[in-house]
């Protein structure tokens, strides 16, 4: 074993796919990419994420309450890296890199049509948000394309680094 910065170590246990989060503030949608997420609860579906008070989307989400986490294929990773690499302040980010909002059933930030799933979320608890910048999010609504058509995520590893979605093996599993 070798020593790692621990400036490192997030890179070790980053959970989940890069999404893309929608917010809507005084009439004006934005989108972000963001990466520090997890899953916290099942039933119903809780997401625990990392907005950081320097985002524009911060102010959005703080006020309104509620956002799209926009999940999307490899396909779209440099659109994805484009996103994050611009702020809200100063880029309509929609019109920008050609994304396509679609109303949402249940919140008013948009889904993006070319992510291949979207979630409609509600802030449930602002407790770490002024200590951590957390935020605890219901899941509302789920949209998926077709179920049947395999999807790869990429899952950000630092510094422009990315892993793709590999092999999928299925194990017997008592979770359903």
């Amino acid at each position: 074993m070798r020593h790692l910065p621990l400036s490192k170590a997030y890179q070790l246990l980053e959970p989940g796919p890069v999404v893309l989060l929608t917010t809507a503030h005084r009439g004006r949608a934005n989108v972000m990419t963001m990466s520090w997420h997890m899953m916290v609860e099942f039933e119903p579906p809780l997401v625990a994420c990392v907005v950081s008070d320097a985002d524009f989307s911060f102010t959005a989400l703080r006020a309104t309450k509620e956002c799209v986490i926009a999940i999307p294929a490899v396909e779209l990773a440099p659109t994805v890296v484009a996103i994050g690499n611009c702020s809200g302040r100063n880029v309509r980010k929609f019109e920008r890199f050609g994304l396509t909002p679609v109303a949402a059933e249940y919140v008013t930030p948009p889904l993006i049509a070319e992510c291949f799933a979207n979630l409609e979320c509600k802030v449930i608890d602002t407790r770490l948000v002024n200590k951590y910048d957390l935020f605890i999010l219901e899941v509302l609504k789920a949209w998926r394309t077709s179920p049947h058509v395999p999807v790869k995520t990429i899952h950000h590893q630092g510094y422009g680094k990315f892993a793709v979605d590999g092999e999928v093996i299925t194990l017997k599993s008592k979770m359903r």
